[in-house]
């Protein structure tokens, strides 16, 4: 079991609904317990409300960027793409989940959850991006070039659709050890970029009475992000490799319904952080015209 569209997988492998338009909690065996799904689809909602307009407005920003552009850019953009892209597809999800029950439309939701699942690789190269810049900058000052973080965006795009497809033809359990592989990686990789960034950060300051503005800043960022990680994706991390512990109840209605909720969140929260980290600096630049004046 391997993303949050865990219920899509109980409704293929379980007799006990019968054809049509499902109960909102899918399944009698959660009947007693439904607050996981109340959970779920209030992140839904979130998402569909919140993340969707958000990673649109975060695309629209990157296409009008050029004088304060980074490196990550490339990376950010095409991240906020697979999210918005999540996001859309909700709506027909939700209705197909309550409503119709099409077989049809299953294949388009796990394609959605297949590219949702693909999602930290951007991630990840976020934070080997910043790594490199902040704890090798001689090396980083060698691969400036785009070029390069185009091809490493095709071969991210490449293995995404290759692994939605799977997902969406051959069922959720032909990529479940695929997905914990991933994760763990990807939760590894940017939880010690942003350990290796805050530590460089910090040692950048020893004997001196404060840190620079700038890099005060840079390392507030780097442990908000840090912290977002750890929140978002150390519950799937921690809690699936024991799957087989739990009650097969339990495990379907409740635990893999909020853990995988809890990591969807991200469609909101990465774009969220990102605007208003944006919006911060676009007030403190207006702010600081006058003075230079």
């Amino acid at each position: 079991m391997n993303s949050s569209e865990v219920s899509s997988s109980i409704s293929e492998n379980t007799t006990s609904v019968s054809s049509g338009p499902l109960l909102w909690y899918q399944y009698e065996v959660c009947k007693d317990i439904t607050y996981g799904f109340v959970f779920y689809y209030a992140v839904k909602v979130l998402n569909m409300a919140v993340g969707f307009p958000a990673n649109v407005m975060v695309i629209w920003q990157m296409t009008k960027k050029k004088a304060d552009s980074t490196t990550s850019d490339i990376f950010i953009s095409n991240l906020a793409l697979l999210d918005a892209f999540f996001g859309m597809v909700t709506p027909i999800e939700l209705l197909n989940r309550l409503l119709l029950n099409n077989s049809r439309i299953w294949y388009l939701q796990r394609f959605a959850y297949g590219v949702k699942d693909a999602t930290p690789l951007f991630l990840t190269c976020i934070c080997l991006d910043r790594y490199v810049a902040v704890v090798h900058p001689i090396i980083f000052t060698r691969i400036r070039d785009n070029k390069i973080r185009v091809v490493v965006s095709m071969v991210v795009w490449a293995l995404t659709l290759a692994y939605s497809l799977v997902k969406s033809f051959m069922g959720v359990d032909s990529v479940s050890e695929v997905f914990s592989g991933l994760i763990l990686t990807a939760f590894s990789t940017m939880v010690f970029c942003n350990i290796s960034i805050i530590w460089v950060l910090r040692r950048s300051v020893i004997g001196k009475e404060e840190m620079h503005p700038m890099k005060r800043k840079a390392f507030k960022m780097v442990l908000l992000i840090l912290t977002i990680i750890v929140i978002l994706y150390l519950p799937p991390v921690a809690l699936m490799p024991f799957a087989k512990y739990y009650s097969l109840r339990d495990f379907r209605c409740l635990i893999s319904l909020i853990v995988f909720s809890i990591m969807d969140l991200s469609c909101s929260i990465e774009p969220l952080l990102y605007i208003a980290k944006t919006e911060k600096l676009s007030f403190c630049t207006c702010c600081q015209k006058p003075n230079r004046t």
